[in-house]
């Protein structure tokens, strides 16, 4: 009797994987198939008539697999195989393979993968401005990692830093206490805070949790926000402070190509897209402006052809660009701001501060922590064990959806937290225990309704 091997899935005529292969298929994950092959796997489990075994023949011993040689979907941490050197396990990431050491693919391919740094320019100093009363400007949340970047560049580098912060109705009290706190222990830093009127939130909030069961909205509308802001001030750099297990995330997950992380020193690539831009009398885009067009540009008008022929997509960003344009206005500003700065050559050049580097060689989650704490006020969350996305309320789901609708091969999206506590523990962020006791205790993983989806919900339903 032979059957579907478990997490392929017949997709009408292309057999497609929900999980992580190992390094030598790890994204051969479509499989395209013949009228003949859809309908015979179709019929699966059943018997296979010589013929029929002779047409998918190519198939049988990885996709189509005697019953007896199917793998099980872990339903629990307790029932998980685990990587011998990370915290990855095939429960938090179904369809997760192990090579013959008990590696998981992201430590098959560590050496691979070593200098995939950042999709945006690494930049860990910066000049003093002379065109603004700004040196760089920072997303803040009250979270770890941005309360980690916004100390490193006001105390450390002793910058002029706007501090960006946008209102959200599910900030946690550990997130508001330590932005307040940040306001009195950082006297070089400016403060601006956003707020979206209820009306139109719940608008963008109630569709976007159609289309993919959360309301997370972080950083994208923050960038809608606050756009306009950063061309007004002609502030010349915006810093990114993602930790390098999220920054990694982006090539296991299929959503950043290797070329997309030296991008900014193809010399070639660069080149083109310049002389392009002088034909068109338009400026030639320094170092990072080009990330921030396009990133600004995917916002207000959607993904670009290119990105759809290639791929290679967010999920995250596409939900979130769609949820946003079900208020018009809200883009418009925007755009003004968009076409302005690509006109002027004002534009704030998107960048990402290497948190390893700066640290020594690795951003350990432990060490940072005594650091803001002391520093900048910062105030943990009640949970202990707790390292990822400190800032959020309803952080469990998000985490509790993605990994919900990938255990049901809904999407194609591996949870975002599963990839990056794994990425953190096979990079020594936190030990591989930690790790495991932060999926134990902290995170949304869970195939039952979590508590946090209803205060969710609650609120764009009220």
């Amino acid at each position: 009797m032979y059957c579907l091997q478990n997490r392929w899935k017949l997709e009408n005529k292309r057999l497609r994987y929900y999980g992580l292969r190992n390094k030598s298929v790890m994204f051969k994950n479509v499989v395209k198939l013949t009228a003949k092959q859809a309908k015979i796997v179709s019929r699966l489990p059943g018997e296979l008539t010589d013929r029929e075994y002779k047409c998918v023949g190519k198939l049988v011993g990885v996709q189509i697999v005697e019953e007896n040689a199917k793998r099980i979907t872990p339903r629990s941490l307790d029932e998980a195989r685990f990587c011998v050197r990370c915290a990855a396990n095939d429960f938090i990431i179904p369809g997760l393979e192990f090579d013959e050491n008990g590696l998981c693919p992201m430590c098959q391919t560590a050496d691979d993968t070593k200098n995939l740094k950042s999709v945006v320019p690494i930049k860990n100093v910066f000049p003093r401005s002379k065109k603004s009363r700004f040196d760089v400007a920072v997303f803040y949340t009250g979270g770890k990692d941005s309360t980690f970047v916004l100390y490193y560049l006001s105390k450390v580098l002793n910058l002029r830093v706007l501090a960006l912060t946008w209102e959200i109705p599910y900030i946690s009290e550990n997130a508001a206490q330590s932005i307040q706190n940040a306001k009195r222990s950082l006297p070089n830093v400016d403060f601006i805070t956003r707020k979206v009127c209820d009306a139109d939130l719940k608008k963008i909030y109630s569709h976007l949790y159609k289309i993919a069961d959360n309301t997370c909205l972080c950083p994208s509308l923050a960038y809608v926000l606050f756009y306009p802001e950063l061309v007004a001030n002609k502030v010349p750099y915006f810093v990114a402070g993602n930790e390098p297990a999220q920054l990694a995330g982006l090539y296991y997950n299929h959503m950043a190509p290797k070329l997309a992380y030296g991008f900014a020193n193809n010399k070639f690539l660069n080149f083109i897209i310049n002389l392009g831009r002088v034909l068109t009398l338009h400026p030639p885009l320094k170092k990072g402006q080009f990330h921030t067009l396009a990133t600004m540009k995917q916002l207000a008008y959607g993904d670009p052809a290119i990105k759809k022929i290639s791929g290679y997509g967010n999920a995250l960003v596409s939900n979130a660009v769609e949820s946003i344009h079900t208020v018009p206005l809200m883009v418009k500003p925007l755009k003004r701001a968009i076409r302005k700065s690509s006109r002027s050559g004002n534009i704030p050049a998107f960048v990402q501060v290497d948190l390893d580097g700066i640290c020594g060689g690795t951003y350990n989650w432990r060490q940072i922590k005594d650091t803001i704490v002391s520093e900048c006020g910062w105030v943990p969350p009640d949970e202990n064990d707790k390292g990822l996305h400190t800032s959020c309320k309803i952080e469990k789901c998000k985490e509790y959806s993605q990994f919900k609708r990938f255990y049901e091969m809904k999407s194609d999206m591996i949870p975002f937290s599963a990839l990056e506590i794994s990425l953190a523990s096979r990079d020594k962020a936190l030990s591989r225990a930690e790790a495991i006791a932060e999926l134990n205790a902290a995170l949304g993983f869970s195939l039952d309704e979590i508590p946090e989806c209803a205060m969710m919900r609650e609120y764009f339903e009220q």
